[in-house]
């Protein structure tokens, strides 16, 4: 089951990035500390009442002129009309209603998604609660007072905010069918990747509604086996500033990474691998998806023996925290390699879903504290207990130890190795859980 996204609009200075860091609570670091992961908090993870949900800031406008501030805002909505489940739309009591208010509130109203009003820097519910009551004015629904700074009120609002979550176990349940996004920077190629891949091998294609994002998912068939391929590219949006032209690609690609089984990742090799990819990438790791590096428009690029090599090297060299991904050269424009993506896709769903059985890990980790001393802390050394399997999509590992403080990142990498040179998971990151238990 995908979790919902909920978007954050409104105007400059109304208080929406207080509201985000407030709602993401201490998760936010993990977000920043996550190699490659986009360092602008424009996404996090939430739970409320055990019901998970990824909120996208989609502010960072700072407009010169009236005229810009309501162009921005527009396609600020329309962002968030695109991708969300629930648009969370941020007032300011203190500033009134105003006209770009307004309009947001039109275009919101037109798109018949949930829209949760929120009137913020409301710190005294007996002072301002008459002025919240102009916000009715707006037309789409009951205004919710907060305030951001002083954490009033904001049980209420995420009650309100998951009354609107669609109901669990419905649709992902019923489509088995193995979901990939193809994500990556404009202009990469992405839209010519999937229609190489329709009209290569004349399959059956159907253009199926996205199921709650408003992006074209298309159906795919391959050697009998079907495919949903989730596109970005189909969410385009003209920018004439470069920077929110990349956030929104970055929130587009945070909704698509969410719902997708495997991610492809497009990378532009005239260009090379570029700190967007990395951000990119880096959301994909961080969900543990299964991930593949397409390195489009190959056919661009003047080759002798050793050029695939070097581009290899420069891609690990930058995507380092995902040694994992499978890298594959291929040109949209001419069907190069292609075809090969297929297969590739199917491996990394295998290794995604992959189980190893609990007699074989210990084995394993038996061989390898045989081969490399866990490391030790003033006179005590880390004993490892037992590893075992808890979950798949990505492969999740507990392994019991004497000291979780002794349990160096590299030695954990040391095992993740290990666990890689039996079974390969090429394409998948690892995840692992580091439990104390009071041994000998």
């Amino acid at each position: 089951m995908s979790k919902p996204v909920v978007a954050i609009v409104g105007r400059p200075n109304v208080g929406k990035s207080t509201l985000f860091n407030v709602l993401a609570g201490e998760r936010i670091s993990i977000v920043q500390d996550t190699p490659g992961v986009t360092r602008d908090r424009i996404y996090a993870e939430v739970n409320w009442l055990n019901r998970m949900f990824t909120l996208i800031d989609t502010g960072g406008i700072e407009p010169e002129s009236s005229d810009i501030i309501l162009s921005q805002m527009r396609e600020q909505a329309q962002t968030a009309i695109d991708t969300a489940d629930v648009i969370l739309f941020i007032t300011d009591v203190r500033q009134g209603l105003v006209d770009a208010d307004s309009k947001v509130a039109d275009m919101l109203r037109r798109s018949r998604k949930p829209v949760v009003l929120v009137v913020n820097k409301v710190d005294s519910f007996e002072k301002f609660m008459p002025d919240v009551y102009e916000f009715y004015n707006l037309g789409i629904g009951e205004p919710i007072p907060i305030s951001s700074s002083s954490k009033l009120g904001i049980g209420d609002l995420l009650d309100e905010v998951v009354k609107h979550f669609p109901q669990e176990l419905e649709e992902e349940q019923e489509d088995s069918r193995p979901k990939v996004a193809v994500v990556g920077k404009p202009n990469v190629g992405k839209s010519s990747l999937i229609n190489r891949l329709l009209g290569e091998e004349r399959v059956i294609v159907s253009d199926i509604a996205g199921t709650t994002r408003d992006a074209i998912d298309t159906e795919v068939i391959w050697k009998d086996r079907e495919y949903i391929f989730i596109d970005t590219a189909g969410l385009r949006r003209k920018s004439k500033v470069k920077e929110e032209l990349e956030r929104f690609s970055i929130i587009r690609a945070v909704t698509a990474v969410e719902r997708a089984d495997v991610v492809v990742i497009v990378i532009d090799a005239t260009e090379g691998v570029t700190e967007q990819d990395a951000k990119i990438a880096g959301i994909a790791h961080e969900r543990g998806k299964g991930i593949i590096i397409a390195v489009n428009k190959w056919d661009a690029i003047e080759k002798n023996d050793k050029t695939i090599y070097k581009h290899t090297e420069r891609i690990r060299q930058i995507l380092s925290f995902m040694p994992y991904a499978e890298i594959l050269f291929i040109s949209a424009k001419t069907g190069q390699r292609t075809h090969k993506l297929f297969d590739m896709i199917d491996v990394v769903l295998e290794n995604n879903a992959m189980r190893v059985a609990t007699g074989v890990l210990n084995e394993i980790m038996t061989e390898a504290v045989a081969m490399q001393q866990p490391p030790s802390d003033k006179g005590k050394r880390l004993k490892l207990y037992y590893i075992t399997q808890v979950a798949v999509k990505p492969p999740t590992f507990v392994i019991f130890v004497n000291d979780k403080e002794l349990m160096h990142f590299s030695y954990t990498r040391y095992l993740e190795n290990r666990i890689r040179d039996a079974f390969g998971f090429q394409g998948t990151s690892l995840k692992f859980i580091i439990r104390e238990r009071k041994g000998d």
